[in-house]
C-alpha cells in the first residue's frame, strides 16, 4: 500500500490525518489538487489546521 503525502501545495511530507478538503481550505491552507474531496496532511500542517479551527471545534463541543 502507497504511503499518502500531504495534500498542501508544496509538501511533499508524509500525511498522517486526512479532513474534507472544504474545512481545509477555509483554514487557511491551500490544497495541491483543487478536485479532491479530502485532503491528507503531515505532521506540521495537522497541528497548523487544529490551531486555526481550535475555536470551531471548541463550540461545536459545547453544542452537544
Amino acid at each position: 500500500m502507497a504511503e499518502d503525502k500531504c495534500g498542501v501545495a508544496g509538501c511533499e511530507q508524509p500525511a498522517v490525518r486526512s479532513y474534507a478538503r472544504e474545512a481545509c481550505e477555509s483554514a487557511g491552507l491551500k490544497p495541491a489538487d483543487e478536485k479532491a474531496r479530502r485532503m491528507h496532511l503531515c505532521k506540521e500542517h495537522n497541528k497548523e489546521f487544529k490551531k486555526a479551527t481550535r475555536t470551531e471545534r471548541k463550540l461545536e463541543g459545547l453544542g452537544r
